[in-house]
C-alpha cells in the first residue's frame, strides 16, 4: 500500500477522559435530547431550525454565532427548537479543498488529525457550558463518532455517504436522531433503503470489534436537492416533492416519518440568498396539507455572522470558507418570520 501511517490515534475513551464530560453538562444533553425526541415522535409541535456554518473553521467566531443564536432562543422557544450546526467534518467532491477542522484545526496550517480531534470534542464542550446548546455534525467517518457521542444532538449523513452502508449500519446504533440526505442523483428509493436500514438492528464491525446495534426509530430523511444529468442543480422541497415524500413514508411502515428541509445545496442552487424564501415555502405547503405538517419537522439552514463565502486566508471574521452563507441580519429576521408564521 502506498500509505504513510504517520501516528497511532488514541481511541475516544482516551480523548474522553482528558475532556471529560460533567455531570452538569451531561445533564442538559440528556434533557434536550427527550425534547429533541418527542418532535420527531411528534408529541411535540415545535419546529426544528439545524442552523448554522457550512463548516466550523474557526472557535471564537462559530461560539459568538451560537451565542447570539442562544438570545434568539429564549425569544421563540414556544415555536422553534434551536440545534446549532458545528460541522467539523466536510466531503469534497473531489477530494480537493478545505476538510473541516478535524483535518486542520487551524485552515492555514497543514492537516493535523490528532489536533482537530481534541479541538471539535473542545469545541462541542464549550458550546454546551456557555450557551446550553448540543449541537449537530455531519458524521463523515463514522468510526470517528464515539468521539463526539456523548455531546451530539443530531447527526448528519450526507448525500455522498449515504448509500454507504458503514454510515447506514453505524446510524442504527446512534441514540439521537439522524438525518439521511439524499443522493446527489435524487433518487429517493435510495434515501429511504438508508433510513429503513438505520431503523433496524444490525451485527457489523466496528472500530474492530464485533457489534450489535438495535436500530434508530429516529432515523429520518433530509430533502437537500439534486443534479440532474446535466450537471443543473433542481429542488425537491416544493409542495408535490413533500407529499411525495409523504405517500412513500407511508408505504414503507417507517417509524417516526419525517423529514427536514435542507435549504441550501441544491434546493437552492448555492444561491444562499434563496433560504428564507424556500423556507417559507415549504411552511405554505405545511398550510395547505395536515400530512406534510405532520412530516415536516423543520429546516437546516447555512448561516454565519457574515454572509456570502472568503478564501481561506482572507481573514474576514465570521465568513464561511467554504458554502456561502446567509448574514446574521437575514438569519435573525428569518426565525423570527418562521415563528410569526407557525
Amino acid at each position: 500500500m502506498n500509505l504513510e501511517f504517520e501516528k497511532k490515534l488514541p481511541i475516544p475513551a482516551e480523548v474522553k477522559e482528558e475532556y471529560p464530560l460533567s455531570k452538569r453538562l451531561s445533564a442538559i444533553v440528556d434533557q434536550r435530547n427527550i425534547e429533541i425526541a418527542d418532535i420527531f415522535k411528534g408529541t411535540s409541535d415545535k419546529l426544528i431550525l439545524i442552523i448554522g456554518p457550512c463548516s466550523s473553521d474557526n472557535e471564537d467566531s462559530v461560539l459568538d454565532y451560537i451565542s447570539r443564536l442562544a438570545k434568539i432562543q429564549d425569544k421563540v422557544k414556544d415555536k422553534i427548537y434551536i440545534i446549532p450546526r458545528i460541522y467539523t467534518n466536510k466531503p469534497r467532491t473531489t477530494g480537493e479543498g478545505y476538510k473541516g477542522m478535524l483535518h486542520q484545526p487551524d485552515p492555514n496550517k497543514k492537516p493535523d488529525v490528532y489536533k482537530g480531534l481534541v479541538a471539535i470534542r473542545k469545541l462541542h464542550m464549550r458550546a454546551l457550558a456557555e450557551t446550553g446548546f448540543s449541537c449537530a455534525d455531519e458524521m463523515l467517518y463514522p468510526e470517528n463518532y464515539r468521539y463526539l457521542n456523548d455531546i451530539l444532538a443530531y447527526v448528519a449523513i450526507g448525500a455522498r455517504s449515504v448509500e454507504n452502508q458503514q454510515h447506514r449500519l453505524t446510524s442504527s446504533g446512534i441514540d439521537v436522531p439522524v438525518g439521511m440526505k439524499n443522493p446527489t442523483s435524487g433518487d429517493i428509493s435510495i434515501m429511504m433503503n438508508a433510513i429503513t436500514a438505520a431503523q433496524h438492528k444490525h451485527s457489523f464491525i466496528y472500530r474492530g470489534w464485533a457489534v450489535h446495534s438495535h436500530g434508530n426509530p429516529l432515523a429520518h430523511a433530509v430533502l437537500r436537492g439534486y443534479v440532474n444529468k446535466h450537471g443543473q442543480s433542481q429542488p425537491n422541497y416544493h409542495y408535490e416533492d413533500l407529499l411525495n415524500l409523504s405517500e412513500s413514508y407511508a408505504k414503507s411502515g417507517l417509524s417516526n416519518p419525517a423529514v427536514i428541509v435542507d435549504t441550501n445545496h441544491a434546493n437552492s442552487g448555492k444561491k444562499f440568498y434563496e433560504q428564507p424564501r424556500i423556507a417559507k415555502e415549504v411552511l405554505h405547503s405545511c398550510r395547505h396539507n395536515s400530512d406534510i405538517r405532520k412530516l415536516v419537522k423543520g429546516f437546516m439552514i447555512e448561516s454565519y455572522i457574515e454572509e456570502g463565502s472568503q478564501n481561506i486566508g482572507d481573514g474576514v471574521y465570521g465568513k464561511s470558507i467554504t458554502d456561502p452563507c446567509l448574514g446574521w441580519n437575514d438569519t435573525e429576521k428569518l426565525i423570527f418570520d418562521i415563528a410569526d408564521l407557525l
